[in-house]
């Protein structure tokens, strides 16, 4: 039986990407794994970003048209458990806590789910606001934390 690859050998598996896609909706960039997480890498305390914020600059830096949201968001998740390998080999990690989804609400897909999301956040500085039902929690008056349109990354 194969060994299972480690999110850290994930995050650095090409595959011949980026790619490139013409579609229906115009030309598609496909990115690499390590393009994901170099944006995540840029959100410095005190700043979250969104996954449109993130797709839209992978867009730019390929002159696409957009980023594939499927893929993006598949590694934003794979970033994310990389980053908690990081911490554990006590090296300095992606700071994944600072993504957010476009309406402000945490990721219950990250390692530990929301709960852990928020307890960093929370550490942080940012007021959480718990979630309603099944919808999850999100950050206080986020959009005051996200870079706008015309502010480089």
């Amino acid at each position: 039986m194969a060994k299972k690859k480690t999110a850290k050998e994930k995050l650095e598996n090409v595959k011949g990407l980026p790619k490139i896609v013409d579609t229906p909706k115009g030309v598609m960039v496909v990115p690499r794994p390590l393009d994901v997480d170099a944006i995540i890498r840029k959100a410095k305390r005190g700043m979250l970003v969104t996954t449109d914020q993130i797709r839209g600059e992978l867009a730019s830096k390929h002159k696409a048209d957009y980023a594939c949201p499927l893929a993006t968001g598949i590694f934003i998740r794979i970033a994310a458990e990389a980053a908690c390998e990081d911490l554990l080999a006590r090296k300095e990690p992606t700071p994944y806590w600072r993504v957010i989804k476009n309406d402000g609400s945490l990721n219950e897909k990250f390692p530990g789910g929301c709960e852990r999301q928020a307890n960093i956040l929370k550490e942080e500085g940012f007021t959480i606001i718990p979630g309603k039902g099944k919808r999850p929690p999100k950050v206080a008056n986020f959009e005051k934390y996200i870079k706008a349109k015309n502010e480089p990354f």
